[in-house]
């Protein structure tokens, strides 16, 4: 594993992996008390309905900055100041995961992978909920659900990548939650580095309810969060529980009554640190969580031996002999 590692770390921009999935929907039908789970085409005004104490009001996608607008109406993409303003963009219907939303969302991971001047991502829904998961009506018959095996991206395909792609993302991602998460909206929260959600959230991996099992990167990334106990419970029940349990049991990682304002200041502070220790940082901290001791300090030495040649770590260091603001340089091409 050591060498492994090693040529990972030596390289400048390590391999990015990505996502497979399984989506979860179904009809109000005889589960009324599941309705707010449901995305599915005409059904959808009942979920609406269940979900009316939760209303928060809209959230108009910022114009675009730098990066244009990916697939039309599904996702808004902005850039500022370092900071890319990610928004799910199908307020409708929840901002509930289509084929169209999946394709979009590929498309702007794969986009803000390759930008140099980009230091941190702000994920958010815009309307009244963050992601009501998976519109298995509008999946259905979808060819890329005809087989989940193939490794599209890297180490996973497309539906996990909408989650395992924030993860492998080079620099750090906050996920900015409100309203609802469940299923498939649920898991891709769970694969930003930092989750801000208000209180009144209700959250919920609820495909077990439909027959189905969590596969939107879920079983890598919950383990790492929580006990394991407390991934079974998650799991194993479908049970809706708010942000505030969330923050309890280590899901969230704060609160927030306006998650999104929140998640723009942090992501503006840690856009004014030097892009380049924020990206190594990032690569130490998704070593794989069966790394050996001797791997992960060699993981550090290495960085960190790139990190002291760097050019901002000078600018660091002349910054504060001149009492002043340090100005840090976009990672070098």
């Amino acid at each position: 594993m050591t060498a492994t590692l090693i040529e990972a770390f030596v390289a400048a921009v390590p391999a990015r992996p990505v996502p497979l999935f399984v989506g979860v929907s179904a009809d109000c039908g005889p589960f009324p008390d599941l309705a707010h789970h449901i995305t599915v085409g005409e059904q959808f005004e009942c979920l609406e309905a269940e979900v009316e104490i939760i209303e928060q009001a809209p959230r108009q996608p910022v114009a675009s900055k730098g990066i244009p607008k990916i697939m039309d109406d599904r996702i808004s993409v902005s850039l500022e100041g370092g900071v890319a303003d990610v928004r799910l963009n199908r307020p409708d219907k929840m901002n509930a995961l289509d084929v169209a939303m999946f394709h979009a969302i590929d498309a702007a991971l794969r986009d803000l992978a390759v930008r140099r001047d980009l230091r941190c991502v702000v994920l958010s829904g815009t309307g009244r909920a963050f992601c009501a998961g998976i519109d298995l009506a509008a999946l259905a018959g979808a060819p890329e659900l005809m087989d989940l095996g193939p490794r599209s991206h890297g180490d996973a395909n497309l539906f996990q990548n909408i989650a395992w792609g924030w993860r492998e993302l080079p620099v750090p991602v906050i996920a900015a939650v409100h309203g609802v998460a469940f299923g498939g909206g649920f898991q891709m929260m769970l694969g930003a580095d930092i989750r801000i959600a208000a209180p009144s959230t209700e959250l919920s991996m609820m495909e077990v309810r439909w027959g189905l099992v969590p596969d939107v990167a879920a079983m890598v990334l919950l383990r790492t969060l929580v006990r394991d106990d407390v991934a079974r419970d998650i799991v194993f029940t479908g049970r809706r529980f708010s942000g505030t349990e969330a923050a309890e049991l280590g899901l969230v990682t704060r609160l927030a009554d306006d998650p999104l304002a929140a998640a723009l200041e942090l992501a503006r502070g840690i856009a004014a640190s030097s892009p380049d220790a924020i990206r190594s940082a990032k690569r130490l901290l998704n070593l794989p969580a069966g790394a050996s001791a001797r791997d992960i300090l060699i993981a550090e030495s290495v960085e960190q031996a790139a990190m002291l040649a760097s050019a901002n770590h000078r600018e660091a260091l002349a910054a504060a002999a001149a009492k002043r603001a340090p100005v840090y340089r976009d990672i070098a091409g």
